[in-house]
């Protein structure tokens, strides 16, 4: 999916409104009009979406400085849109898990599954990282507890599947915990909203 660079889209906002209202005044309404609208889309477009796709593009290629560095030019996330909100607040729980800091990663994800996320599939990869944490701190009951409810969910991703299936082999395995560098990997890879759609459906 195509990105427009934030720094470019920021440009790009400041230039048309600042522009399309010199030249309303300078010309008339209609001279700014069409400076002004593209200016207020792109302003608008950030207000709903953040920064968060172009995070998880960068979280997915493990460049997690620059992710990290993205994701809080988001300077609004309380009035992202709905879904969106959710899986900023996964983003940054995926963001802790690399810096093994799994208590904080922890507190993220459960925000994110209480401010709403778009499909199953952003569900089951917050239900997948409760799992992992809680293996990590080799409290298999509660593993096995979010696995169960993990497995409610209609999850469609490919990978993510597999992912389930890999885990489910370590609950298995009793008394036996995930490792940490696991956890890691598997909670690093990012998260698209919505799966293969890239985005919750717009209402």
């Amino acid at each position: 999916m195509f990105v427009i660079n934030i720094y470019l889209r920021f440009a790009l906002i400041v230039a048309g409104i600042l522009g399309g209202i010199a030249l309303w005044f300078a010309y008339g309404f209609w001279y700014g009009f069409p400076f002004l609208l593209v200016g207020i889309l792109l302003l608008a477009g950030y207000l709903m979406l953040g920064t968060i796709l172009s995070t998880n593009q960068l979280l997915s290629k493990q460049q997690l400085a620059e992710a990290e560095a993205r994701l809080k030019l988001t300077f609004f996330p309380k009035i992202l849109l709905m879904g969106y909100k959710g899986v900023y607040y996964m983003t940054q729980g995926a963001l802790y898990m690399q810096k093994r800091d799994f208590n904080t990663a922890e507190m993220w994800i459960k925000k994110s599954l209480e401010s709403g996320l778009p499909s199953d599939n952003e569900r089951g990869a917050a239900m997948l990282q409760l799992v992992m944490i809680a293996a990590g701190k080799n409290n298999i009951k509660a593993a096995q507890n979010h696995f169960s409810e993990l497995k409610k969910l209609h999850v469609t991703e490919t990978m993510l599947k597999d992912q389930i299936k890999e885990v489910e082999k370590q609950l298995k395995q009793a008394g036996q915990a995930m490792s940490p560098s696991m956890m890691a990997q598997m909670g690093g890879k990012g998260f698209r909203p919505g799966g293969k759609r890239r985005q919750p459906p717009m209402r």
